[in-house]
């Protein structure tokens, strides 16, 4: 869990795509494009918003808990930024504080979801947005994280509820974005250059959770 302040990151970018189709309306002229395809693209130049529906998860077996918006930047992935990673934390508290700080403005961190002892799975920041999680900007961009409830002392706390949850979680995000399910692409947080870490600490069981992960990933093949 970003227990520190994290950098504020808030540099934008202009998408790759946002690139190209300002180079070709700048090159064959807006007149050109069909009007279907402005329509399909016109949120992707720069300045411009992409809709988004609120309450809207990414995760079908999540719940919606907003996190502040100071903790995280507004992108259009993987289209301007590739995901090619998960990264997996430890919230050091409850299920319900992990929530109270990434709501908090002042705490300068959050993760895309949040998994309880029982299983419950709170998605907090959209997959498509940068969350602030990893405390490095590259792997901010690139990964997707998933908070676990609980303390990296405590074994007892990583139940087979969280376990499967979290691993059926991962599973969906690594077929979305075709991301290997191995050591290298599904990461703990203390893996991060740069961290000062320790989660998800030593207890937590990564032979049983890739085991898992690959399974369920196997089951939407």
């Amino acid at each position: 869990m970003g227990a520190r302040k994290a950098s504020k990151d808030s540099d934008r970018r202009i998408g790759r795509r946002a690139l190209l189709v300002g180079g070709a309306a700048a090159a064959v002229g807006t007149a050109v494009l069909a009007r279907d395809e402005l329509g399909r693209l016109w949120w992707r130049m720069p300045g411009v918003e992409k809709p988004r529906k609120e309450g809207e998860v990414d995760y079908a077996g999540a719940r919606w808990v907003a996190a502040s918006e100071a903790n995280w930047r507004r992108a259009d992935r993987p289209d301007d930024y590739g995901i090619d990673m998960v990264v997996v934390h430890v919230t050091q508290g409850s299920f319900d504080s992990a929530v109270k700080v990434f709501q908090d403005p002042g705490h300068g961190a959050a993760s895309h979801y949040i998994v309880g002892k029982d299983g419950h799975v709170a998605q907090m920041i959209r997959e498509l947005d940068v969350a602030y999680h990893a405390g490095n900007r590259g792997y901010n961009e690139r990964s997707v994280g998933i908070e676990h409830e609980g303390f990296v002392d405590r074994p007892e706390d990583f139940t087979d509820e969280m376990y499967t949850a979290s691993a059926r979680l991962a599973a969906r995000i690594c077929a979305r974005y075709d991301i290997p399910v191995d050591r290298e692409h599904i990461i703990g947080h203390v893996e991060v250059p740069g961290t000062d870490h320790t989660d998800p600490g030593e207890h937590w069981d990564w032979d049983r959770y890739m085991k898992l992960v690959r399974r369920e990933r196997a089951a939407l093949a």
